[in-house]
């Protein structure tokens, strides 16, 4: 088959699948995206899947294809190379789908961050800047679960994975160049760790800034409302909006203490909701907290005992790094996050996680690392023009 001039090979039954599995159980490298719904949706409807290889482009539908395990056999080979742009999001919704854990993993809008490029950056603008093509605007708002695919469907879908050899080949040099290499390949080998994939189930109320703002009784409750919202999503497949808005649980929040009656004065609750759920929440709240839901919401310090020297040292390491990551030609963003400095300052686990050893302990220093472990006795001091951190 053809299209916009890209040969490709559609598979679309088991036995085609099987025929592609035998022919390339011994090639070095395979490149792929994916297409899926997520909207309205808890389970992700994975839709389309885009593999290019040495013998060419192939577009496997897993509508039709119901049993993927050849595919997902290729994923797992060590022996060879998956490459990816973003692709934590597609082996994230393998792993949910199917337990599938990647083996030699290059994505090249991580390794890009390592030779001057921001991080995450899209995948036109690393094309447009590495192979000098321009593969026009996208495609992405479409219904990919639609049969037949359009030849529009078709030409993007192809085009997601038309260059991913060409950006591995162009970052890689630079990264041989910059002696960065070993650096990206670290990063991107996280993706095979099963442990890349875990989310805590409580990470919503970890997250939340309402739980930061509240007493125990009423995190209690929002511990609760966060599992019963989660739980109703995965059994209905619904998306967990659908089942309770997230605008309204901070309402919800302030609210119960009052009982049902005051929740259903509250303007800016729906009278629909409460009356189907007011009497649930209500018990939510006034139920007493188990030794394990305590444990958690006491995990989450209140934003009251941030104090403002506390915020500013927070913000100067943040500074460090950011100083230290463009000295290296690194995204800075990719280094961490702006919340990681809090984060590890308030559990050495995520600490050890991110600074324990590697490419950012390398990059960041020692002093950096040691800062971090005395937080709780740094001072900050101004002095003749001098900026300067002291334990």
């Amino acid at each position: 088959m053809t299209v916009a001039g890209i040969d490709y090979t559609m598979i679309d039954t088991q036995e085609g699948l099987e025929s592609f599995y035998h022919q390339h159980t011994g090639i070095d490298w395979m490149g792929f995206d994916t297409e899926f719904i997520g909207e309205k949706r808890y389970h992700t409807l994975l839709c389309l899947i885009q593999i290019s290889t040495e013998n060419g482009f192939y577009l496997l539908d897993p509508i039709e294809v119901t049993d993927l395990t050849y595919f997902l056999r290729l994923v797992e080979n060590p022996d060879i190379i998956k490459i990816t742009h973003a692709g934590d999001n597609d082996y994230r919704l393998l792993y949910r789908a199917y337990g599938t854990v990647p083996a030699n993993v290059f994505d090249t809008q991580v390794a890009a961050a390592f030779c001057g490029h921001r991080y995450p950056t899209s995948f036109a603008k690393l094309v447009d800047a590495e192979v000098g093509e321009n593969v026009g605007k996208g495609y992405a708002v479409t219904d990919w679960s639609k049969r037949p695919m359009s030849e529009k469907q078709i030409k993007y879908a192809l085009t997601d994975v038309l260059y991913l050899r060409k950006l591995y080949d162009t970052i890689t040099a630079k990264l041989k160049d910059n002696g960065r290499l070993d650096w990206a390949l670290e990063e991107c080998a996280l993706m095979a760790s099963e442990d890349y994939y875990y989310r805590d189930p409580n990470h919503e109320f970890l997250n939340s800034n309402i739980a930061r703002s509240s007493r125990t009784k009423e995190r209690v409750f929002l511990l609760r409302l966060y599992e019963w919202r989660r739980s109703q999503a995965e059994q209905r497949n619904y998306s967990k909006e659908m089942i309770l808005p997230s605008k309204l649980i901070g309402q919800l929040v302030r609210g119960v203490r009052g009982g049902k009656q005051s929740m259903q004065d509250n303007r800016r609750l729906p009278g629909k909701t409460v009356g189907r759920y007011g009497d649930m929440f209500v018990n939510f709240y006034e139920k007493d907290a188990t030794p394990e839901e305590l444990k958690i919401v006491k995990s989450v310090q209140r934003s009251s005992q941030e104090d403002e020297e506390d915020d500013m040292i927070v913000e100067l390491l943040y500074l460090l790094m950011k100083y230290r990551a463009n000295e290296a030609d690194i995204s800075h963003a990719l280094v961490m996050p702006r919340n990681a400095i809090r984060r590890m300052k308030q559990d050495d686990e995520v600490r050890k996680s991110i600074l324990g050893s590697g490419w950012r302990r390398e990059l960041l220093g020692d002093d950096f690392v040691n800062w971090l472990k005395n937080f709780d006795h740094l001072t900050m001091k101004i002095e003749g023009g001098k900026i300067s951190l002291t334990t």
